[in-house]
């Protein structure tokens, strides 16, 4: 306004030494040309000053066209009338205080085209200095306002969007905050997904997790399948040889009496059906002293065997058999041709365990429930005996299953970190991914990851209800799996302990292309920043606390009570996995945002999540349910922003 003035001022004071040169001339024809010449003068000086005012002014108009054209583009409307009314408030922001009349709605044409493009038009009057100055007979010079057009486009989607929505439904979410979690996670889903989906396309995949992340049916692809049963085509304890008894000498070391017996000192023999002297019957021998028809008895006391008295116990009247057998203990040997069991837990270092199904005849030896298991010792390439004394059970018939109870195979038989004997089967869900590719995006099919055996009746160890989400365009889909805000038992569901590192490593996969495999509708595109940007948003209420030793929580978490397995975490602590990946995620420029739910700035989880996040512009710590809905929506709109070319 200055300038302008200046101008103004330059411009008079020439005029005046102008017309004082010609009002000192004497000459007629001076006079006269002088009368002439000067409103056309004055019509040409006043009038180029609003001339370089409206120029000035139009640059300016361009400008605030095109922050409105590009605020326009950076959200999420397709609708003309939507998109002219966030495109009006950033012009009137940016033309304010401006040499414009007022902008109207009327006065701005936007639209986006088919190829994602915002086209823009805007018609503006800019008001006038010094133009309505009146000089007889001319009258005015210029209006009082002169129209001002410009245009602006802004390409809205040069990259395709691929985003993993990574979210905590761990036990601690239940009540307020899952409803709160469901309603922005449905608001985000609005945001970063669009309707249209050509020539660009946005999608989001969603990751529950808690223990662990649920696949569903992707399942096997991903963690292998289980191991099956294997055969049984026999099962025995006796070696044939039965011999009936005669008698038994009361003595400080016993005889037993039995004509031709044949057995031989070492021999172990299961005595039953003797009267008058009782007290033998159902127990396991071995015999020493053995001649052609007499034989005394030896019994285990916990160190070795000694010889058993029979002084004390009643008299022998009549009947009774010596049955030998085939182990110390008399226990049942099964034979499984090729079954692949150890005799030992590669992970705890405990005796293994198995399950067995569909014997027939020996029907006491199949599985009564699903807490059933037998150990097993003397495991040879087709055999090994099972914890169960054989002539207590009937005899094999024929068929049977036996299912082996380490990490990898149906059944998981393991003891925990407080002795006791544990027995699930595997799930759908999976654990952390072990070995050479801990914190990297390797295919599945050259490293599987961790499989997980929860506890079906446990309150905070089961697998998690709602499966995971691939990529998709279907906003339906995404609402189907988040459910209803205000339901508690559609959609997700809160229960479990914090496994994050487990759904940081899964939001990662579902972005990445080597785990296409596993879903086919909408794979992931091939890491390119220039064609495609990829997002990872990890959310979480709470520190992280499960770790995982062989398919089950190892016995250094910080929950899990009696189901967690006596082994250390294969992995380490949670937390130090979960850093490795993000830096790995980093390392492919997929972009990180963390959301750290009602978490202390200082805690643990929230020194993390700042650290993990790409910028501290990535990192937000909602303290209710409104900032969480606030922080999703804030990384919608940034996520939509990115993708802008500029």
């Amino acid at each position: 306004m200055v300038k302008v003035s200046n101008r103004i001022g330059r411009a008079v004071k020439a005029l005046r030494m102008f017309t004082s040169r010609l009002s000192s001339d004497r000459g007629g024809n001076v006079v006269m040309i002088f009368a002439l010449v000067m409103p056309a003068l004055i019509m040409l000086t006043l009038g180029g000053i609003d001339i370089n005012r409206v120029t000035t002014a139009k640059a300016r108009v361009q400008d605030a066209l095109d922050a409105a054209a590009l605020a326009a583009a950076r959200s999420s409307y397709t609708d003309p009338e939507a998109l002219k009314t966030v495109a009006v408030v950033v012009l009137r922001t940016n033309l304010r205080n401006a040499s414009v009349e007022p902008v109207a709605d009327d006065d701005l044409k936007i639209e986006l085209t088919d190829r994602q493009v915002i086209v823009a038009d805007l018609k503006v009057n800019v008001k006038t200095l010094v133009a309505n100055i009146v000089l007889p007979p001319y009258g005015k010079i210029l209006d009082d306002t002169l129209p001002v057009s410009v245009h602006s486009e802004v390409n809205r989607s040069s990259k395709d969007i691929e985003v993993a929505l990574v979210l905590d439904i761990t036990g601690s979410m239940a009540g307020s905050r899952l409803t709160s979690l469901k309603d922005a996670a449905r608001q985000l889903a609005t945001i970063v997904v669009q309707d249209r989906q050509s020539p660009y396309y946005s999608r989001m995949a969603v990751i529950p997790y808690s223990t662990g992340v649920n696949l569903g049916d992707m399942a096997d692809d991903a963690r292998g399948p289980a191991v099956q049963s294997k055969a049984i085509t026999a099962a025995g304890w006796s070696t044939g040889v039965v011999r009936p008894i005669t008698g038994i000498s009361r003595a400080s070391t016993g005889y037993v009496t039995s004509s031709k017996h044949g057995f031989k000192d070492g021999d172990f023999i299961w005595i039953d059906g003797v009267r008058g002297m009782t007290q033998v019957n159902t127990k396991v021998y071995r015999v020493a002293n053995a001649s052609a028809d007499n034989f005394s008895l030896q019994s285990w006391n916990g160190s070795f065997w000694a010889n058993v008295n029979t002084s004390y116990n009643g008299t022998y009247t009549s009947a009774g058999t010596a049955s030998g057998c085939r182990l110390s203990d008399c226990t049942i040997i099964v034979t499984s041709p090729n079954h692949g069991l150890s005799e030992t837990d590669p992970a705890t270092g405990a005796q293994s365990g198995v399950r067995i199904t569909d014997v027939v005849g020996m029907t006491q030896i199949n599985a009564a429930n699903a807490g059933s298991y037998w150990l097993i010792s003397n495991v040879t390439k087709d055999t090994f005996s099972i914890n169960v004394v054989g002539p207590l059970v009937g005899n094999y018939s024929s068929g049977g299953k036996v299912w082996c109870g380490n990490d990898g195979c149906q059944w998981r038989i393991y003891r925990s970190a407080s002795a006791a004997m544990r027995v699930y089967e595997i799930s759908d869900c999976v654990s952390e991914r072990t070995g050479l590719h801990s914190d990297d995006d390797t295919r599945p099919s050259i490293a599987y990851v961790g499989r997980y055996y929860p506890n079906k009746s446990g309150s905070n160890t089961k697998c998690t209800v709602s499966p995971l989400l691939p990529l998709t365009d279907d906003k339906a889909e995404i609402n189907k799996l988040i459910g209803p805000v205000n339901s508690t038992n559609q959609g997700l569901q809160a229960d479990g302990y914090t496994a994050a590192q487990i759904g940081l490593a899964w939001g990662w996969y579902s972005v990445s292309p080597e785990f296409n495999s596993l879903w086919s509708a909408f794979p992931a595109a091939a890491y390119d920043q220039r064609k495609t940007l990829k997002a990872v948003i990890l959310m979480t209420d709470g520190e992280f606390n499960a770790p995982y030793c062989s398919g089950v929580l190892g016995r250094d978490a910080s929950f899990g009570g009696s189901d967690r397995a006596d082994c250390a975490s294969t992995n380490g602590e949670p937390y130090g996995q979960a850093r490795a990946l993000c830096t790995a995620i980093k390392g492919k420029d997929i972009i990180l945002y963390t959301v750290g739910f009602q978490v202390s700035a200082n805690s643990t989880a929230g020194k993390f999540l700042k650290d993990c996040a790409t910028t501290p512009a990535n990192f937000f710590l909602p303290a209710s349910g409104a900032d969480l809905k606030e922080s999703f929506k804030a990384i919608g709109r940034d996520i939509t922003r990115l993708r802008i070319s500029r």
